[in-house]
């Protein structure tokens, strides 16, 4: 199936689209309406919607139909991309504005994210890629924390700070970057055997390719459920670990002794407490005193440069709220 023909919403011509939004679904209707909804309630023009559906039925795209009139839209029916990461491959491929932004069917965005989003491009054209924080929320939309970026707002942070702090731990929501299509394309974009750390390793090539613009400002919202990908990907650990370790070691290369050697310990802990934390999940809670070593073995100023990058007191207690409500 091509494209959807163009509602009211539609613009005309390549060059008045800046925002193209890669939008991968499958079997989407629980919460893709809320998706939808939170981009056409934006109030800038010049952006394009590019949803991308493997789903084996049609619930999806009927769905997806209803938002003709209320959005320019362009979707594709693909049961051969059969995950998030050669749909948003394929989703940045055929984009026509020079920003992108990806967004997932359980994800959506804040009021108002658009136009502070063309106001950061417009002063900083040229950037890799612009990041904002995201809430966390639960399975009915309730806000259970918000999961910040530990750079500075407002100010270019460069390629290598950005590598260090990003090698401890991955701190940036799927919802929240708008990236330079340039940069993406240029990087190879996202590693498709990369089936949990593809993002992780992409915001790293991104990084090094360029200065990374962060404002403190919440401007969308990340769902925790129990079939997310954050959950249902750690349940296998060996796999799991082995997916840390590559990314982080293919990238840890990139920086110079004696940054090296100081970001690979943070970086191996914050491993180490990862595994322990999915391991603790499955019941089994002998990793975590592995992780509680390898902290220890920090030091002061090394745990408090873990504490700083992992936003571990973000990531954790947002899951253990919804754990509590019964919503993992």
């Amino acid at each position: 199936m091509g494209d959807f023909n163009r509602g009211s919403c539609a613009v005309s011509g390549k060059q008045d689209i800046w925002l193209s939004v890669v939008i991968p679904v499958h079997d989407g209707e629980r919460w893709l309406s809320e998706t939808l909804d939170s981009v056409a309630i934006q109030s800038e023009p010049g952006i394009e919607c590019l949803v991308i559906d493997s789903s084996p039925g049609e619930g999806t795209l009927d769905l997806v139909r209803t938002y003709q009139d209320r959005l320019n839209l362009r979707v594709f029916k693909r049961r051969d991309l059969d995950n998030w990461r050669t749909k948003t491959n394929f989703g940045f491929e055929q984009a026509q504005g020079r920003h992108v932004s990806m967004l997932h069917q359980d994800d959506f965005w804040m009021p108002g994210r658009v136009a502070a989003l063309k106001s950061w491009i417009a002063a900083r054209p040229d950037a890799a890629m612009f990041l904002h924080p995201s809430y966390f929320v639960n399975e009915n939309g309730r806000q259970l924390g918000v999961w910040r970026c530990p750079l500075r707002s407002g100010t270019p942070t460069d390629s290598r700070t950005m590598i260090e702090r990003l090698l401890v731990q991955n701190f940036i929501s799927v919802p929240a970057p708008a990236i330079s299509r340039e940069h993406f394309l240029r990087a190879g974009g996202i590693d498709e055997s990369l089936w949990y750390t593809g993002d992780w390793d992409l915001y790293l090539k991104i990084a090094a390719s360029g200065e990374v613009i962060y404002h403190d400002e919440p401007l969308s919202c990340f769902r925790i459920h129990g079939q997310s990908m954050t959950m249902t990907g750690s349940r296998d650990s060996s796999a799991f670990a082995s997916q840390m370790l590559g990314v982080m070691r293919k990238h840890v290369e990139k920086l110079d002794e004696p940054a090296r050697s100081r970001v690979l310990k943070l970086a191996l802990a914050s491993i180490d407490v990862n595994i322990g934390l999915a391991e603790a999940n499955g019941g089994s809670l002998k990793p975590l005193l592995s992780a509680a070593v390898s902290l220890a073995g920090l030091g002061p100023v090394g745990l408090a440069r873990y504490m700083r990058d992992s936003r571990i007191v973000d990531r954790l207690t947002p899951r253990l709220r919804a754990r509590l409500s019964g919503g993992l």
